[in-house]
């Protein structure tokens, strides 16, 4: 039991204290700098027994523990670097080969293998020009893979651009997890130097490659390294649309192992029909092979009426490096998608991509001339606030929007504008604002992204939907259980990916729930829906947990521990 002797006396009195323990949300330790004095805290508590602790208690007892062996670590990675420092000035001061072998005096020291020593020092070394990151890691506001992320992203940047960088991304990295940090990363990367980030993509293309290994469990893994995104989201969606195919066709398995199983045979040179169950063979369901890795046949892909044959909605192909069938969502600037600019865009469930990337990808969108396009206008934070579709997709050519103007303090497009080959049905016509955008004729002579062509002949009209902010005028509801699918598009645009803190599963993989029950009298509309993953949709209704959507958009978890998160509406790039 802690004692005056060793805590100070207005905190000796409340321990073990429920809802004025000292690491309870709000108490005297749930938010202590890391140091001494909550390391005397933590080691008492840990001391007396954890049983002793509420459930609150317990949970800020952890995060006490990681901010702890966050700075701890700061600590150690600021003595390696200095190492590294005083073994550099001996090097040049004529001391041959002194830094170079710093990793096998660090490896010594806290009996690492010479890989483990060598990672250690590269991150020391890298945090010396990060001091936010280093002072972060030290305050416990992020924990070391979180500076692995930002130290690793920032490589091949100059100390200006990483300083950069840096500044941008370090007041969120606290709240994100690594994998949503390290896209927040890229994409500062690539607005903050994109002649460098294209240098290091181009080296790293360099060292394409296929990999083997074998798995602990007996199992195998082949994977390709370093190829082009653009290939590579194609090569994916690919994959996913045949796995439907043979999911419909009766094919057993989940949509993972199907995946698998389409993979192989297309790497081996084995039909794909193969893969088809025999009961799926018989006249009425035959689906005939045009060599390996085809899979066609009526009301399968590439056959006709096939919702994702080439030349339907929400497909990409055509000419060009690569060919998707599936969906695509692209988020893109409109400067970006005019060749205007280099900051990056993004594509749903892979992440940031560089200008290059995006525009080859939007070009074959383009070739597809039943493509959907959308426009997700933002406020200064990123945050979504109106949203349309367009029906046709624009030809290949230099594009412009015009925009009328709206009243004062209305969303403008901009450099948050983002158009979107998405997979569902948009908002329909009848939307309180209008925007129309224009497009060259696609046989005119310019480079698709020539900047400069502004002759058009085309125009897309696009219906602005405004999302709802503090309070929802309940338009787009509906009395059904399932949302409409314009309904249900407004809800990824707003959240594009799962609401459960850290989840980056994207909207269009996860259920669109309704925050109060239906059966409850919960309403379909905007105000009470949001996308969940299956299993966090399962998770919400397991006992001791509640979700809250007081705001629309705005959601609240409450765990058993009776702590609370809240996760808002999705920042755009």
């Amino acid at each position: 039991m802690p004692t005056a002797a060793t805590t100070p006396d207005h905190l000796a009195t409340q321990w073990p204290g429920g809802d004025a323990g000292w690491f309870a949300a709000g108490g005297a330790a749930d938010g202590l700098a890391p140091g001494p004095v909550l390391a005397g805290f933590a080691a008492d508590a840990w001391g007396i027994g954890l049983g002793r602790l509420t459930d609150d208690e317990l949970v800020g007892l952890m995060r006490a523990a990681r901010r702890l062996a966050s700075w701890a670590t700061a600590m150690e990675l600021a003595a390696a670097g200095d190492l590294w420092r005083r073994r550099h000035a001996e090097e040049q001061a004529g001391h041959a080969g002194a830094a170079r072998r710093a990793d096998d005096e660090i490896a010594a020291a806290l009996t690492l293998t010479g890989r483990a020593a060598d990672q250690e020092l590269s991150l020391a070394v890298a945090l010396r020009r990060l001091p936010l990151t280093t002072r972060a890691l030290a305050a416990g506001d992020i924990d070391v893979p979180r500076a692995m992320v930002i130290a690793d992203e920032v490589t091949g940047l100059d100390n200006e651009h990483a300083a950069a960088v840096e500044q941008i991304i370090i007041g969120a990295a606290a709240g994100q997890t690594t994998g949503q940090l390290r896209a927040a990363t890229r994409r500062a990367v690539l607005a903050a130097d994109p002649r460098a980030a294209r240098r290091r993509k181009e080296r790293a293309l360099q060292d394409a490659r296929v990999e083997r290994w074998d798995e602990h469990a007996g199992t195998a893994a082949l994977a390709g390294r370093d190829l082009p995104p653009a290939s590579v989201l194609a090569a994916d969606k690919n994959l996913s649309a045949l796995a439907r195919q043979l999911k419909g066709a009766g094919a057993p398995g989940t949509l993972d192992q199907l995946r698998a199983q389409v993979y192989l045979a297309l790497l081996t040179g084995t039909s794909v029909n193969s893969l088809v169950p025999p009961s799926a063979t018989d006249p009425d369901r035959c689906a005939t092979a045009d060599g390996p890795g085809t899979f066609r046949g009526p009301g399968i892909f590439g056959g006709p009426g096939a919702a994702d044959s080439p030349g339907k909605p929400g497909v990409v192909g055509g000419p060009g490096p690569f060919a998707a069938y599936g969906t695509v969502n692209l988020t893109l600037p409109l400067a970006t998608w005019l060749g205007l600019s280099d900051t990056p865009g993004s594509a749903d469930g892979y992440g940031p991509l560089d200008a290059d990337d995006s525009r080859a990808i939007a070009g074959a969108l383009a070739a597809r001339a039943h493509t959907k396009w959308c426009l997700t206008l933002t406020d200064s934070r990123g945050r979504p606030v109106a949203h349309g579709c367009a029906r046709a997709g624009p030809p290949p050519g230099q594009r412009r929007a015009r925009w009328p103007a709206g009243p004062p303090g209305e969303p403008q497009a901009g450099a948050g504008t983002s158009p979107a080959g998405a997979a569902r049905d948009g908002p329909e016509a009848g939307e309180p604002r209008m925007a129309r955008a224009r497009a060259p004729d696609p046989t005119g002579a310019r480079a698709p992204d020539a900047p400069g062509d502004h002759a058009a002949d085309t125009t897309w009209t696009f219906s602005l939907t405004f999302l709802a902010g503090d309070n929802c005028d309940h338009a787009r509801e509906t009395a059904a259980y399932r949302p409409s699918a314009a309904l249900h598009h407004l809800i990824g645009i707003r959240h594009a990916t799962c609401t459960y803190p850290g989840c980056r599963r994207p909207a269009t993989r996860c259920d669109a729930d309704h925050t109060v029950a239906y059966h409850q009298g919960g309403r379909t509309c905007l105000c009470n829906l949001a996308p969940l993953c299956r299993h966090h949709h399962e998770v919400k209704q397991a006992p001791g947990w509640a979700l809250a959507q007081t705001t629309p958009g705005i959601m609240t978890w409450t765990t058993p521990s009776g702590r609370r998160y809240a996760v808002g509406p999705s920042d755009y790039p």
